[in-house]
């Protein structure tokens, strides 16, 4: 079994990879999702993140598809007690309004407790920011809910530094309730978006991290090497532009780590990224037993200073 990391100050604390649910109702069925959450809690995992605008993007969707899928999980396997759900608001229009509205964060708490069918959700996140609404009535909103018992934690999601911290500020001057972790776009060959004033934020603050995109949607498993594999699937167009800049040397420095320690190139770009400074644990989805196993055995590989110096150089 892992061993636990404490989640900033949350008061969570979670095994050294949070399980994505982007891909519950949408690339994985109903059956293929119940098999990875099932084998996900069996090999000691203990967070899910997902979010109330999963999958709204496939054709036929309307959102609310993987909390669904996820909700019916925790009713028939009975293990709601051994696993930290989070979930996001922000980005799914709908009753109250849109982004952080407070009427909209009231509605949409209230629609993801529906469809998951539990009481609490325990770290809901601001999936991005809203500069229409001020800060304080947003946290207010957050506030209501924690003291409802409907909320544990909070969390926000794709904030730039500077409204992060008048947020933490705030909380602290006006003793509303304060973001507790950061979950940021960040990878090998994606860092600017986390790495200096942000990522600096919080360790002094003592947020805990959980970054998304940590295989950079499978450009950093080594599947995209030249033009020829652009074509295998719909995201090629993405790669091109990884490949054309420092992909190509960040898959090197990868393949040179993965012949020291024989752990496959996703297993050593998710643990670079949980030996990065202020990082608790990556988020990775699976939409196989194979690939899930393939993911949890990051948590076991140690990178050497000199392999994670090396890593960093290739992609800086």
């Amino acid at each position: 079994m892992p061993h636990l990391r404490h989640l900033g100050a949350s008061g969570l604390e979670i095994s050294p990879l949070v399980l994505g649910g982007n891909v519950f109702g949408w690339t994985a069925d109903k059956a293929a999702s119940f098999r990875i959450l099932d084998r996900f809690v069996e090999r000691g995992g203990v967070m899910i993140d997902t979010a109330d605008v999963y999958s709204a993007w496939v054709s036929g969707h309307t959102g609310g598809e993987s909390e669904s899928v996820i909700g019916e999980w925790l009713r028939t396997s009975g293990k709601r007690d051994q696993v930290l759900i989070s979930t996001k608001v922000g980005m799914l229009p709908g009753e109250g309004g849109a982004k952080l509205a407070p009427a909209r964060i009231a509605a949409a708490a209230e629609a993801s407790l529906q469809r998951l069918g539990i009481e609490t959700i325990d770290l809901y996140f601001a999936h991005q920011d809203d500069e229409d609404v001020a800060q304080a009535d947003y946290l207010a909103a957050f506030g209501t809910l924690i003291d409802a018992g409907k909320v544990r934690a909070l969390g926000a999601s794709n904030f730039h530094a500077m409204r992060l911290k008048s947020a933490l500020d705030l909380a602290a001057k006006e003793g509303l309730p304060h973001f507790r972790v950061l979950q940021p776009e960040y990878n090998l060959v994606s860092r600017r978006k986390f790495e200096g004033e942000l990522q600096d934020l919080c360790i002094t603050h003592n947020l805990g991290v959980i970054p998304y995109y940590g295989l950079a949607s499978g450009f950093l498993t080594g599947k995209y090497r030249s033009e020829a594999d652009l074509s295998k699937s719909v995201r090629g167009g993405g790669m091109a532009k990884l490949l054309a800049g420092k992909g190509g040397a960040v898959l090197a420095a990868m393949d040179e780590v993965a012949a020291e320690t024989g752990a496959s190139l996703a297993q050593i770009a998710l643990a670079w990224l949980a030996a990065q400074d202020g990082v608790t644990a990556p988020i990775a989805s699976a939409t196989s037993i194979a690939q899930l196993d393939e993911l949890i055995g990051a948590w076991d590989v140690e990178l050497t200073r000199d392999q994670l110096d090396r890593l960093t150089a290739a992609g800086a």
